[in-house]
């Protein structure tokens, strides 16, 4: 899959949490929502690791383990994102519309042009 949109995205996403884990109302949104925090700390944590390296002297720093946190970092946000979603599934909210909506308030805010 070279392209994803946000219905793909719920698509899939909803099944396969409710063919392997449990019904989405199965969880409040206090649980979606903290599962996302969780995934967001876990992120943190490894960006935190990249950060340590800047002005690092030491063997830890090398071009592998600064492609392995960039890596890790991106499997951590990719699960913000899932979870995300989810959150939103068990809200009813079209979060595709929702991000148009948002990027362009901003852009709106701050005189930018450029618009989804």
């Amino acid at each position: 899959m070279n392209e994803l949109t946000f219905d793909d995205l719920r698509a899939v996403n909803v099944a396969r949490c409710e063919d392997v884990f449990h019904p989405i109302n199965e969880w409040s949104p206090t649980d979606w929502a903290c599962a996302m925090a969780g995934e967001c700390g876990e992120a943190c944590n490894e960006i935190k690791k990249l950060r340590r390296l800047d002005g690092a002297d030491s063997d830890f720093d090398t071009i592998e383990r600064r492609a392995e946190l960039r890596l890790q970092i991106g499997k951590e946000l990719a699960d913000i994102v899932i979870y995300a979603d989810l959150l939103a599934k068990r809200l009813d909210i079209d979060l595709g519309r929702c991000v148009v909506e948002k990027f362009n308030e901003v852009s709106d805010r701050r005189g930018s042009t450029i618009k989804l």
